[in-house]
């Protein structure tokens, strides 16, 4: 699926800066407050599964500090065992989070 099937208008936002099936690394900050991207996946490495529209930044919003910013928003699919090494599952179990790009960074 690409861009324009999921009906994101790039003329309007901003280029992506990763690509489906680019590996990134979750960025592994510990801001003080609340923040969208749980502790578990920061610092683990994914894979951008799609591109996703830009949204109001919910970490500003929360606070009363936007201004109307907007950041890209992905959907980054995790193998169970990056996430929990002592996973038991299949070896093809994932999960899928959407994380905002300013926590990722290349692999």
């Amino acid at each position: 699926m690409n861009v324009e099937e999921l009906g994101i208008d790039l003329a309007k936002a901003s280029s992506p800066a990763f690509l489906v099936n680019d590996l990134v690394k979750i960025k592994n900050k510990t801001p003080v407050g609340h923040y969208r991207t749980p502790f578990y996946v920061r610092g683990k490495t994914g894979r951008i599964e799609r591109i996703l529209d830009e949204f109001i930044n919910p970490e500003e919003e929360a606070y009363g500090k936007n201004v109307g910013s907007k950041v890209r928003l992905y959907r980054v699919t995790f193998p169970q065992q990056e996430l929990w090494p002592e996973y038991q599952g299949a070896s093809i179990d994932e999960l899928q989070i959407e994380i905002s790009e300013h926590w990722l960074e290349p692999a």
